[in-house]
């Protein structure tokens, strides 16, 4: 319990770099993954904008870098990091990491969530003359925006266990705290801290998810 207490400040700091790591994450991710579920979505056969070659495209694409293990991804990534971040190590090339890997699980669900509008409030839009972007951006995402808040909330809890490799390109975080001052120094006491901080934020985070869910869904 002592050390515990003696390690409360690198405990706060790693929870706060776990926060902002997964924040980021999430934001970026999340605009890249609904800007290609937008794509899927819109230019899927038989859809507002329907183009098999963008749809193809775009769908191979997910499909080839969805499955990849974040383990491996995050050291193949290693030299894009380098590129467009400026290193490969450290908290920014795991969020650019994690930002990248995350866009195209995000994009899944942003797909599978639009798909779930009926046509036919789509087929009443169409007869009333409205444009395919404004279908798509007035009435497809307010539609889908309830389950879309519990997609979002699922990548959430999922970013948080994806940055706990963080450790391995040189990243903080719980997970990292953990391994070095919990495994590490085979202090068990410090792990379950951590795995307790952990839990506790994803309850809240889950918690406020589903009631914004059902508040949106509610309308």
């Amino acid at each position: 319990m002592d050390v515990l207490i003696d390690l409360q400040p690198q405990m706060w700091q790693a929870a706060g770099e776990t926060l902002v790591i997964v924040a980021l994450t999430l934001l970026f991710g999340g605009i890249g993954g609904l800007a290609i579920g937008l794509g899927l979505y819109s230019s899927r056969p038989g859809g507002i904008m329907g183009n098999r070659s963008v749809f193809t495209t775009l769908n191979v694409i997910v499909n080839v870098f969805r499955p990849i293990p974040f383990i491996i991804f995050l050291a193949a990534a290693q030299p894009l990091a380098r590129l467009v971040v400026g290193t490969g190590i450290g908290n920014p090339a795991i969020i650019f990491t994690l930002s990248l890997a995350a866009s195209f699980a995000i994009a899944r669900i942003v797909e599978q969530n639009l798909l779930t509008v009926q046509p036919g409030v789509i087929e009443a839009a169409r007869s009333v003359g409205a444009s395919p972007l404004r279908i798509l951006f007035q009435i497809v995402l307010p539609e889908a925006l309830g389950p879309l808040v519990l997609g979002y909330t699922f990548i959430f809890v999922a970013l948080v266990d994806m940055s706990a490799v963080a450790g391995y390109v040189g990243g903080g975080g719980l997970g990292t705290f953990a391994l070095l001052y919990g495994y590490r120094q085979f202090n068990p006491l410090v792990t379950w801290a951590a795995v307790l901080i952990i839990i506790v934020l994803v309850q809240v985070v889950q918690f406020f998810g589903n009631w914004l869910a059902r508040k949106i869904m509610r309308r």
